[in-house]
């Protein structure tokens, strides 16, 4: 773990989300340097299924050493912001750290406020450990991720640096090894674990990816006796399926290593499957021949969306219009491989 150097003694911490997971961590972090912590978030009585709220946070934080302001903020509404803002400036003075989950805009603000406001954005390179993972992932999913201290302790580092470092999109595992951390087992869950990359980077290294972009012709898939011939099919699943299909290669099936199932409901749709086991790979219409490690169900529509960049999958899946039984990871693996076929469909 990264030592505190009560570097943070007297800064104020402004962080939405605090009650529980990620935010908490961050507070605790701050807190055991003295820091003041403003606990901007919605839950204010317990929740049926999560624990925290920003008054047992704010206890916390003072139990850890900080001095604590819990505020009720939607960060929706910009007058719960304006208003929790005006309480910590009432209270600590102007504050001058902030956590906000708006990534996009740290290239901008970074840029507007050189020289006077630090701006960076910090992403987890391995799945973290939170209630939303648990009620993602679904029980065991926890001894794939690693403990929300690695987030903690990255956001500390990035606190302590002086305001020249800005506009940068760091990586928790890369500043840490900066900061000379070379045990990341301590932050797992389970230590030894395979863990689940993050949602959201890159996990093939650049050269399946450029294998991709530049082989020739796809290899020729071949056929399963097995497997009933497939129907005559048209429109933009069958469409999404041969593009699909062209982007296969063994480099992706051995990244890969699942078979996808796909119900889809509205026209064109039906049964359809990608096969990620079988060399050089298959797709085609109707179940697979051996059986899927992930279903997919959703609408055609939400489908070609999906497939083409338009629709994420974790959002798709959060909203609803997802629904997925099986291997969440392997589920994970499908979203890296759309990610790079999105620039073809």
């Amino acid at each position: 773990m990264l030592p505190n150097t009560g570097k943070l003694a007297g800064c104020t911490v402004f962080i939405t989300g605090a009650s529980r997971g990620i935010g908490k961590a961050i507070a605790l972090k701050a807190a055991k340097d003295g820091a003041n912590i403003v606990i901007a978030a919605k839950t204010t009585h317990p929740h049926p299924r999560l624990s925290g709220t920003i008054y047992t946070a704010a206890e916390e934080v003072e139990a850890a050493g900080g001095k604590a302001l819990p505020c009720v903020v939607d960060v929706r509404d910009e007058q719960q912001i304006n208003n929790a803002v005006e309480r910590a400036v009432e209270k600590f003075g102007a504050y001058t750290i902030a956590k906000y989950g708006m990534s996009m805009c740290v290239l901008g603000m970074a840029e507007e406020f050189k020289g006077e406001i630090a701006v960076n954005a910090l992403w987890p390179k391995t799945a973290i450990h939170t209630a939303a993972m648990d009620m993602l992932g679904g029980s065991g999913i926890e001894s794939q991720c690693r403990k929300v201290d690695i987030i903690a302790d990255a956001a500390y580092s990035i606190f302590k640096r002086p305001k020249t470092f800005t506009g940068n999109f760091v990586i928790d595992e890369n500043i840490l090894k900066d900061e000379g951390v070379e045990n990341f087992d301590i932050y797992a869950v389970k230590p030894g674990h395979p863990l689940i990359p993050d949602f959201f980077l890159d996990e093939q290294p650049d050269t399946i990816t450029k294998k991709m972009e530049s082989r020739g012709p796809p290899p020729e898939l071949r056929e399963e006796k097995s497997q009933p011939p497939p129907k005559p099919r048209s429109g933009a699943v069958e469409e999404t399926f041969r593009i699909v299909k062209d982007s296969l290669s063994d480099d992706v099936v051995k990244a890969t290593q699942a078979i996808y199932q796909f119900e889809l409901s509205g026209e064109d749709g039906g049964t359809w499957f990608l096969d990620l086991k079988s060399q050089g790979g298959n797709v085609g219409y109707g179940e697979p021949s051996d059986r899927a490690d992930v279903v997919m169900s959703m609408s055609t529509e939400d489908f070609v969306k999906m497939f083409s960049g338009k629709l994420k999958p974790t959002m798709a899946f959060m909203s609803g219009k997802l629904k997925i039984k099986g291997n969440m990871a392997l589920a994970i693996k499908l979203e890296k491989l759309m990610s790079q076929m999105n620039a073809k469909l």
